[in-house]
């Protein structure tokens, strides 16, 4: 096998990564969403933490931000889904969640577990391959450029969350359209590929092989068809509940459905698999 293809590559590492989140994201065994909800965020934050710790001597000042964006990304997300369940506003699709839970049998629980705990581990490895090539003294410059998108991503995804838990408190059942929702329909799924897209060019410096560029980019691949999915399966919810008011349907006919000024503006007819 030529050197190029797996020089340095962090296996032990990458496997005590997926190791981490089997072990957070079994709480779905309890309930099935939280395989890709409590699960994946807080498996993320344990990440975090781990390997900051584990490579505490090669943390830089840019490496630091980077670790504290990804543990701020799981800490936010998994906090604002706990609260969710909370709201009166989430009861609904609370219900609809463990129902659809019932009818998983176990084996297919499994499947999900393990591809959940790889799936984590791929798209937290540009962090781990951060601090490894830190550590081997390499000029890591696409840090700062990755950490400004990754920022600018934890803040639509945050604003937006903020704003539609707001607005559902007071009208639990009308359609959110205000705020950045005014401009795009799914502003927090935005804010997630942004976020992601900017955690996979913080370390593209730090690939230094095949193997490290394919676990990356499968990675953030991954997790941006997972919001095309969620995107295109919120999109069909809400015409259900909302379709026959008027003022949904111009709302969806005058506002992207995922990227801002993209006139893209449903995806139902979209072939995607994930999500």
């Amino acid at each position: 096998m030529p050197d190029f293809v797996f020089a340095g590559f962090p296996w032990a590492d990458l496997g005590i990564g997926c190791l981490v989140s089997l072990g957070i994201a079994a709480l779905g065994f309890r309930r099935i969403d939280y395989f890709v909800s409590l699960g994946y965020a807080f498996s993320i934050a344990a990440e975090a933490v781990l390997f900051a710790t584990l490579y505490r001597d090669a943390l830089s000042a840019w490496g630091i931000v980077q670790v504290l964006l990804l543990l701020a990304y799981g800490m936010r997300l998994g906090l604002y889904l706990v609260a969710r369940e909370r709201s009166p506003a989430f009861a609904r699709e609370l219900a609809a969640s463990k129902e659809r839970g019932r009818h998983i049998a176990g084996g297919v629980k499994f499947v999900i577990w393990a591809a959940v705990a790889l799936l984590y581990a791929a798209m937290f490895s540009p962090g781990l391959f951060s601090l490894v090539a830190a550590r081997q003294g390499t000029d890591l410059w696409s840090l700062p450029i990755g950490c400004a998108v990754m920022v600018a991503g934890l803040a639509l995804e945050t604003i937006a969350d903020a704003q539609k838990a707001r607005f559902k408190a007071a009208h639990p059942s009308r359609f959110v359209r205000k705020g950045l929702f005014a401009i795009v329909r799914c502003p927090n799924y935005f804010g997630e590929m942004v976020f992601w897209l900017g955690a996979f060019v913080s370390g593209i410096a730090a690939y230094r092989s095949l193997a490290a560029w394919l676990v990356a980019g499968a990675g953030c691949l991954c997790i941006q068809l997972i919001m095309l999915g969620s995107a295109r399966r919120l999109e069909s919810k809400q015409a259900e509940r909302y379709g026959d008011d008027p003022a949904y349907r111009a709302y969806v006919a005058a506002v992207p459905i995922l990227v801002p000024f993209l006139p893209v503006y449903s995806l139902r007819n979209w072939r995607i698999y994930l999500g």
